[in-house]
């Protein structure tokens, strides 16, 4: 692909996309569910055979990496863990049981509904589909303090470092044994996974230390904040080439981070903030078009039915973890309807499009349909929360 076809593509997704985000402005919806739906379409249209707009895949995998490492470190370094209180204890169980029972159930059900070669893909699946949108989840908070619209909050702050994190330690892991011979035992597999966690965790704390302690003496209204996204790469970037896993090494980063003292910290975080929804509309429109989901009625009925199991576990883990909260059953109905998916979700199937493995095309296709229900669900349940809630909430747009 020449240059200019490639900016070309890359200007048209990025028109499309600001288009996208002004419409749902205008339509009182969210943008994301606009952006993907976009994207799913310009994935299924073509010109004499060739895709309507293409990119190289090292490109895609290049903007898979950042996006992944600029959301891990947003998500992770706004965990404080210091302002835990007796309600986020109820949300951290809620997300510790919901994520338990998709392991077992959904993994399951997902296996037997489309008859996937390795149920190791489907827990993949599991692991993803047990996170929710902080950025949609917490914007109900501006407009009520109904105590089920709080926990969602704290709930989805808490399970999107889990979210981007587990399935990628479960590829690793998926990798390294597809490299041992059947005949190896456990033992050999346990060094080259626990080296994950030791060179991952270890360069998230050394660049955490360095950029801490060079942030504590300098600040810079413009380099302080890029700083801080090269920080997130960077400990990336030395924890893949140290053999370790980088979604985990960013993670403890930013956990690292959110618990130092840094110069301006709020400033700082805002932009990174910033930076990272910018990805939003490139992400969001991307996966739509590099995952191109099946359109026929077979596929769609079968990811319906497993989309009703889905809620059902989610139903059935809300009531097992919040049996001591004073909560109505249309709250917790409502809270089991609201659990969309959002740009941690986006940027984990983005990034596992660039990868080969069993039953993994799949996994991408049902990941797609599940933002899309999980998205256009809950725009409806917001819509009507004066039903569950007693009180109309703003959905973000």
């Amino acid at each position: 692909m020449d240059p200019i076809t490639f900016i070309t593509h890359l200007v048209v997704v990025l028109l499309i996309g600001i288009f996208c985000s002004l419409l749902a402005d205008k339509l009182g919806i969210q943008k994301i569910m606009l952006l993907l739906f976009a994207g799913v379409i310009i994935g299924h249209l073509s010109v004499v055979d060739a895709p309507l707009i293409d990119f190289p895949p090292e490109f895609l995998t290049a903007i898979a990496i950042i996006a992944l490492a600029i959301i891990v470190f947003d998500a992770s370094s706004n965990l404080n863990i210091h302002q835990f209180d007796a309600f986020s204890v109820h949300a951290l169980r809620l997300s510790l049981i919901f994520l338990f029972l998709n392991s077992i159930f959904l993994t399951l059900f997902t296996v037997k509904f489309f008859a996937l070669p390795s149920p190791l893909a489907a827990l993949l699946f599991a692991f993803m589909m047990s996170g929710t949108a902080p950025d949609s989840i917490i914007s109900l908070l501006k407009s009520t303090k109904n105590k089920a619209a709080q926990l969602l909050s704290i709930e989805s702050v808490i399970n999107s470092p889990l979210t981007v994190l587990l399935p990628f330690i479960l590829i690793d892991f998926i990798t390294s044994f597809e490299q041992i011979d059947i005949f190896s035992t456990f033992v050999q597999q346990i060094g080259p996974f626990l080296q994950q966690f030791v060179s991952g965790i270890g360069s998230g704390i050394v660049v955490g230390i360095v950029i801490s302690k060079v942030m504590k003496k300098q600040y810079s209204e413009t380099i302080s904040p890029l700083a801080i996204i090269t920080a997130a790469l960077l400990a990336y970037v030395l924890a893949e080439n140290l053999g370790g896993n980088g979604v985990l090494a960013v993670t403890t980063l930013g956990l690292f981070i959110g618990h130092v003292y840094v110069s301006h910290r709020v400033h700082i975080m805002e932009i990174a903030s910033f930076f990272a929804n910018s990805l939003e509309i490139l992400v969001f429109v991307l996966i739509g078009v590099i995952i191109k989901f099946p359109l026929d009625g077979k596929f769609i009925i079968t990811s319906l039915a497993l989309f009703a199991v889905y809620l059902v576990i989610r139903f059935v883990a809300i009531e097992w973890s919040c049996r001591k909260i004073d909560l109505s059953g249309k709250e917790k109905i409502f809270m089991a309807l609201n659990s969309q998916k959002g740009i941690a979700v986006a940027v984990v199937a983005f990034s596992l499009s660039t990868l080969n493995l069993p039953g993994l095309t799949t996994i991408l296709h049902l990941t797609i349909v599940f933002m899309l229900y999980s998205i256009i669900l809950s725009t409806v349940v917001a819509k009507a929360s004066k039903i569950f809630l007693g009180k109309k909430l703003k959905p973000e747009h």
